[in-house]
């Protein structure tokens, strides 16, 4: 009997012994590393003839490269979007410039390569070697498959480096196909940190996975480079700005400079609102005065003068879109400036859509080279910055202008709900939002000296005027309201009624000014600017001064 059982015994046993084997091979392949090699057409993606693949920093782009014999072009989107945002396209004249601090440069597109920029198909490229003339980037170029990898971050870059030889892995996972080999001591960029495998890009273009215990903990590095851009430099005051805007809207109002400042302490600059482009091929309107700057000059001012965007005859879009009505511009502001014996200009455009960001830059950075070299200090106006104002890239600003200017005021406006027209927090705020862009040593803050009498009828519609100091208080006093100070604005509160109609007002006074101008030492701000004359009573001036210091 047990004969018999025996071959089946044998079978069993050589099953269990066979499933073991396989068990003990799964598992043992399980913890050996794959080393097949990633397919680089695949993970770089396909090219056509004359195509590179584009990777910028630590991103693979989709946009491709254009190689012509050994010359190799890169879109201008992508230049502008990761390298150097200052090669500007001159669509009308098919050309590109380029504002360096001193000067302007220009080169013309054509339709064959070989020049710096190459027009084909409607995109725009611009050759490898023109972008590093202007650009501290580092490049690495390959064939088969043919890809391009630009390196654009020195300073402050998250690293890790390697502590033996090792490779990167297009997945975390051992079983993930290897993308490239690495050295022992290679400093490899740091993306992402994880459990046991760290995501890592390589300067020459691979974007994968290594795992965490072959590599060193994070670090951050600087970079050491040769590559010398041409600095700016810049028009500031030795003392604090104290700048008070004269609004001036004929050339008889010039006369009364000694009226409106007669009462006006510890003020430096004076800004007059004489200059408005006037039609869309930048025509200048002006109310410049040299006896009203030798008035200033006299009770020891600077003059900056305004210039606004505010003409119902002028598309900002249009003149700034087009080079020669953009340099007109510039011209006349500059031509007047100097006529009139200025010291300054000072730029107020307002509600600039997102199409004209680009070339409102442009604008100053044009404006900022003859500004330079004609000793004219240039400042520009900004709103508090909010999400739909990006465009504005106050940081551009900041490296190209003197002074950028925080308009601290219209939190609550025309149209808006009722509510204060600057409450401590919010302009506190635009000033830390703005600091992330700006230097604080060349930020100006304005405050306003006026308020808003809000007024709601019986019938639930509202409106505002906006009224001076004096004024507001007179409205307080006629009316017989009680004020209490609001903690959460940090401003006096009032309200009243009167003929079916509610009022109510948050006060700009003594109190409030002296709150927002404290901000300025605090976050050590180039100094403040009041918008308007004539708006403030006479005691604000000595707040001003006592607080700014």
């Amino acid at each position: 009997m047990i004969k018999k059982h025996m071959p089946v015994l044998v079978v069993c046993l050589l099953i269990v012994l066979v499933s073991l084997i396989g068990g003990a091979v799964y598992g043992i392949n399980k913890l050996i590393p794959t080393s097949k090699q990633m397919d680089l057409t695949e993970y770089y993606g396909q090219n056509a003839d004359g195509e590179a693949s584009l990777v910028a920093g630590t991103q693979k782009l989709e946009q491709k490269a254009l190689i012509s014999g050994d010359e190799v072009y890169i879109p201008l989107d992508v230049v502008n979007g990761y390298l150097n945002q200052r090669y500007y396209w001159d669509s009308a004249n098919k050309k590109i410039l380029y504002a360096t601090p001193t000067s302007l440069t220009e080169e013309a597109a054509s339709d064959q390569p070989g020049g710096n920029v190459w027009l084909k198909e409607s995109t725009v490229y611009l050759k490898l070697d023109y972008v590093k003339k202007y650009t501290d980037i580092d490049s690495y170029i390959y064939k088969d498959p043919a890809r391009i990898a630009i390196q654009y971050k020195f300073s402050n870059v998250q690293t890790v480096t390697v502590k033996k030889d090792t490779v990167i892995r297009y997945r975390g996972g051992i079983k993930s196909k290897i993308l490239t080999k690495t050295a022992k001591d290679t400093v490899l960029r740091l993306m992402n940190e994880g459990e046991d495998w760290d995501q890592v890009a390589t300067d020459d273009g691979y974007i994968g996975y290594i795992q965490k215990k072959k590599v060193s903990a994070a670090d951050t590095t600087d970079y050491k480079r040769s590559f010398k851009a041409e600095a700016y430099s810049y028009f500031t005051m030795d003392e604090p700005v104290n700048l008070a805007w004269h609004q001036v809207t004929s050339t008889d109002a010039n006369n009364y400079f000694a009226d409106t400042t007669q009462n006006m302490t510890g003020v430096n600059v004076i800004s007059p609102t004489w200059f408005s482009v006037s039609d869309n091929d930048g025509n200048v309107s002006s109310l410049a005065s040299g006896e009203y700057v030798m008035q200033a000059h006299e009770k020891g001012l600077k003059v900056w003068g305004l210039v606004d965007n505010f003409s119902e005859n002028m598309s900002t879009t249009t003149v700034l879109s087009n080079t020669a009505a953009r340099q007109n511009l510039e011209n006349q502001l500059v031509t007047y400036a100097l006529k009139a014996g200025l010291d300054g200009i000072n730029v107020d455009f307002e509600s600039l859509s997102e199409d004209v960001g680009i070339h409102f830059l442009q604008f100053l950075r044009e404006l900022s080279i003859q500004c330079h070299e004609n000793n004219l200090v240039l400042s520009v106006d900004n709103p508090v910055p909010e999400d739909f104002t990006s465009h504005y890239d106050r940081a551009e600003q900041g490296k190209v202008v003197d002074y950028v200017i925080i308009m601290g005021y219209d939190e609550h406006y025309v149209g808006s709900d009722a509510g204060s027209v600057a409450s401590l927090p919010w302009v506190e705020q635009g000033v830390k939002d703005t600091l992330a862009e700006v230097p604080a040593k060349r930020t100006i803050l304005a405050i306003p000296f006026y308020t808003r009498l809000w007024k709601t009828t019986d019938g639930g519609a509202l409106t505002s005027e906006a009224i001076g100091m004096d004024q507001a208080q007179q409205a307080i006093s006629d009316n017989g309201a009680e004020t209490y100070w609001d903690k959460t604005t940090s401003q006096n509160y009032g309200t009243y009624e009167g003929d079916g109609t509610t009022y109510q007002i948050w006060l700009e006074d003594s109190k409030s000014i002296a709150e927002k101008v404290k901000l300025i030492p605090k976050y050590k701000l180039a100094g403040v600017a009041e918008w308007k004359l004539g708006f403030e009573n006479s005691g604000i001036w000595s707040v001003i001064t006592e607080n700014l210091s």
